[in-house]
């Protein structure tokens, strides 16, 4: 059964209008928790995709929520990695209409799991607007914004545009040179962070005892391997996604089809 939701949601006044009626599915005391959003490209990259993964797992790890809009991609990622029973998803469309359809059981996990939010009445069909407003809801959830991936006047620099708004944080993944320009603007401009260490960005936000402890890197065989200056081709052929997660957290450097560790 879907219900409306019949009390305010005290995020959502950041919002610039306040929404009519909320519908949800699930467990809204989730809504009590620590949350953090998480958005990105239907089309992430590799390292992508594994950095969001990790990301969004260790800090559901931490007892932090996420928040995101259920689209294929980076939201998707996301969602699954926190646990479907410790995740938002925030629909363009009623709840009773599956968006995307390629999604119809991640989203019927997380309205029996987790919770599932909506602006809309049961059958209502997603429109362009009904995108924006659903962003726009997901960045209110949120106490700080990350986007994983967004390409120049993507869909989710508008979520940028919201949280800019609303005073929230930004963060963003690192990228090369070339890619996700539209993060990498934001990081030019100096309108959000970047992370590149995920367990310390992990702990500035995380519930109370639940503080991720850090890895020791003495014995780390990728590490040891890298002090060769081994061939990118090598290493990614040896150690497979090592090599992205640890280009991404910038514990290795990648340059002229060599890689080495970074100088101090």
């Amino acid at each position: 059964m879907i219900e409306a939701v019949n009390f305010h949601i005290n995020a959502l006044n950041s919002m610039s209008k306040y929404p009519k009626e909320l519908f949800y599915k699930g467990n809204i005391e989730l809504l009590e928790r620590k949350i953090i959003s998480i958005v990105g490209t239907r089309n992430p990259f590799y390292n992508t995709q594994m950095a969001t993964q990790r990301l969004s797992h260790t800090l559901s790890q931490a007892g932090i929520c996420i928040a995101s809009g259920g689209a294929l991609g980076v939201d998707s990622i996301a969602h699954r990695a926190a646990g479907v029973h410790n995740t938002i998803m925030v629909s363009p469309s009623g709840l009773e209409v599956f968006y995307p359809a390629t999604n119809r059981q991640l989203i019927q996990n997380i309205q029996e799991s987790g919770l599932a939010i909506s602006a809309y009445a049961n059958d209502f069909k997603a429109t362009p607007w009904s995108f924006v407003a659903r962003n726009e809801i997901v960045v209110a959830l949120g106490d700080v914004l990350v986007v994983a991936q967004a390409d120049l006047k993507s869909g989710s620099l508008r979520s940028v545009e919201f949280a800019l708004k609303m005073g929230k944080p930004i963060y963003v993944l690192p990228h090369r040179l070339g890619e996700s320009q539209g993060t990498n603007e934001l990081l030019q401009k100096g309108l959000a962070k970047a992370i590149y260490d995920i367990d310390e960005f992990v702990n500035i936000f995380a519930v109370t005892n639940k503080k991720i402890k850090p890895k020791t890197e003495k014995n780390d065989e990728f590490l040891e391997y890298c002090k060769s200056n081994p061939k990118y081709d090598d290493a990614v052929s040896k150690y497979s996604s090592k090599v992205f997660e640890y280009e991404l957290g910038g514990k290795i450097v990648v340059k002229n089809g060599m890689v080495s560790l970074p100088t101090l």
